[in-house]
């Protein structure tokens, strides 16, 4: 497990570092979208995963491991719209963004370690395929829950399904970062 821990904070620094840089260019601009948008976004991310892990075939050089960056930062930034709520225009500075993100990391990573104690980080035998399946599959569950205004009757809430989303895209990119090592 302190493999993972520190395996687990290299991935969200790098994806830290990309969400800075992108508030530095645009400021906090994604505050406008409503968290279907933001799903919709991951969604469009993830099927982009599934295709350039079925096809052999890529008419543009960018890979998988950009858009789990992707997946792991739009899926921060809607459980920051689920705390703060839709603004009307940008109203974060970058060192306000930056509070929230490590603060729903934290949050999330907590998580992931309670989870990975109960089972025994079973992910580690996972394929990334795998991985990108659970993801879809916590994108469409988010959708039905958006769909059912935001209701569930049995079900954990949006704000998990964002997590486990992070937490998988995480895992992949560990796994991308243990071939290439």
């Amino acid at each position: 497990m302190k493999d993972t821990s520190k395996q687990y904070d290299d991935v969200i620094n790098e994806c830290r570092s990309l969400f800075i840089k992108k508030m530095t260019d645009y400021g906090s601009a994604w505050r406008i979208l409503r968290l279907p948008s933001l799903t919709d976004q991951i969604f469009i991310k993830a099927q982009r995963i599934r295709q350039l892990q079925e096809n052999t075939v890529r008419k543009v050089n960018e890979g998988e491991k950009s858009e789990f960056i992707g997946i792991i930062n739009y899926a921060i930034m809607a459980l920051i719209q689920l705390e703060l709520g839709i603004a009307d225009q940008p109203d974060l500075t970058t060192d306000e963004a930056a509070v929230l993100y490590d603060k729903h990391v934290s949050i999330t990573k907590e998580l992931m370690e309670n989870k990975n104690h109960d089972y025994g980080e079973a992910w580690r035998d996972m394929r990334v395929s795998s991985l990108t399946d659970l993801i879809l599959q916590k994108l469409l569950r988010v959708k039905q829950i958006e769909d059912n205004k935001g209701k569930t009757l049995v079900s954990e809430g949006i704000d998990a399904n964002y997590q486990d989303m992070i937490n998988y895209a995480i895992f992949a990119l560990i796994h991308y970062s243990e071939l290439e090592s």
